[in-house]
């Protein structure tokens, strides 16, 4: 090849390489962030010194995130209260109105079920709930990719008349009809990986159908609900799909409820939103349940859901804390799970 003929092809190349670079930079200029909900007040509320759903887990989650150097990389959003009208699309009027006066009024634990609490736990568990519904607008308004919500306490027992197993409001549930609602995503998925299962999720929404929720569980174990039989009524025939399995189980067996169940009816739902019950009480340790999974399996179960995310609905997912009570061990499982979000 002749001198001038190399050079025009060295110059080509070089082109092509500059344009190439210029575009890989305007997508990464362009690339939406992961969002964060982390509001101190949450820590407030507190069920007492032994008692497992510590405040301590947002701090050692917290500083798993900073440490790990995400934190400087997550859109931090400001969190707010829940309405009442908000939390009433999932709560009965009469639950609210109770919860508020045994919290407010000094009680140790709500009548209607095994969650203890503190005159702060009120106004934690508005926010709580108020921040998931900032995330979602994030999420939904194309402010960011996907979001963790680092809230407490957790919500996934509470059922539309009752709060239980640490549970006031049901924050996940109540995101699913803030998105229906303002947003207009007509269908939402929930995927809830504790190793306890939902029960409140699945009663609210047992015979909806414009929720699909799928659960991954350990079973017998509490609350003793999330047979594979429940799978709703009416309307919500076959959208409530439950895999529960037994003690030890690990990567295989939810890993492989994931592909072989929550894929194919994720692909046939195909929603507009996906939203995650995170519990990291199922990875192996966890004083409250036997289930084995590791770090490595929370981020493929991650990439899993930002898959069914990505095809359906724009990468639009919002995961929300439950459980997880090992303090030795869920810090390093949340960052896994973040990871991965912030690198979709």
């Amino acid at each position: 090849m002749s001198q001038p003929a190399s050079r025009r092809l060295l110059i080509r190349a070089a082109g092509a390489v500059f344009a190439l670079s210029k575009e890989l930079a305007a997508l990464q200029i362009n690339r939406k962030p992961t969002a964060l909900v982390a509001d101190s007040l949450c820590k407030e509320h507190d069920p007492g010194p032994a008692h497992p759903e510590k405040p301590e887990r947002w701090d050692v989650i917290w500083t798993a995130l900073d440490q790990s150097g995400l934190r400087k990389k997550l859109l931090a959003l400001e969190s707010r209260h829940a309405t009442e009208e908000e939390i009433a699309t999932c709560h009965t009027r009469h639950y609210i109105a109770q919860a508020r006066r045994e919290i407010t009024s000094g009680a140790r634990q709500l009548s209607t079920g095994d969650t203890s609490v503190n005159r702060r736990s009120w106004d934690a568990a508005l926010r709580a709930t108020g921040g998931v519904l900032q995330a979602v607008d994030a999420v939904m308004q194309d402010q960011a990719k996907n979001a963790f919500c680092l809230v407490r306490p957790p919500g996934h027992h509470a059922t539309p008349e009752r709060g239980m197993g640490f549970c006031i409001f049901n924050s996940v549930a109540i995101a699913a009809r803030y998105a229906q609602r303002k947003h207009g995503a007509d269908r939402v998925l929930i995927v809830d990986w504790d190793v306890h299962h939902g029960n409140g999720t699945q009663d609210i929404f047992y015979t909806d159908g414009s929720v699909l929720f799928f659960s991954t569980h350990q079973h017998p174990w509490y609350p003793g609900t999330g047979l594979a039989s429940e799978t709703g009524e009416g309307k919500g025939k076959g959208k409530i799909i439950n895999r529960p399995l037994p003690a030890g189980s690990g990567r295989e067996e939810i890993l492989g409820a994931f592909r072989e169940a929550l894929l194919p009816a994720a692909n046939a739902f195909q929603p507009a939103l996906v939203l995650v019950s995170a519990g990291f009480d199922s990875k192996l340790g966890d004083p409250l349940g036997r289930f084995r999974l590791l770090d490595e399996d929370f981020r493929e179960l991650t990439r899993l859901l930002l898959e069914i995310a990505d095809k359906h609905c724009q990468g639009r997912l919002v995961s929300v804390l439950e459980g997880g009570y090992n303090l030795n061990g869920i810090g390093s499982a949340v960052t896994a799970h973040v990871k991965t979000l912030e690198q979709a």
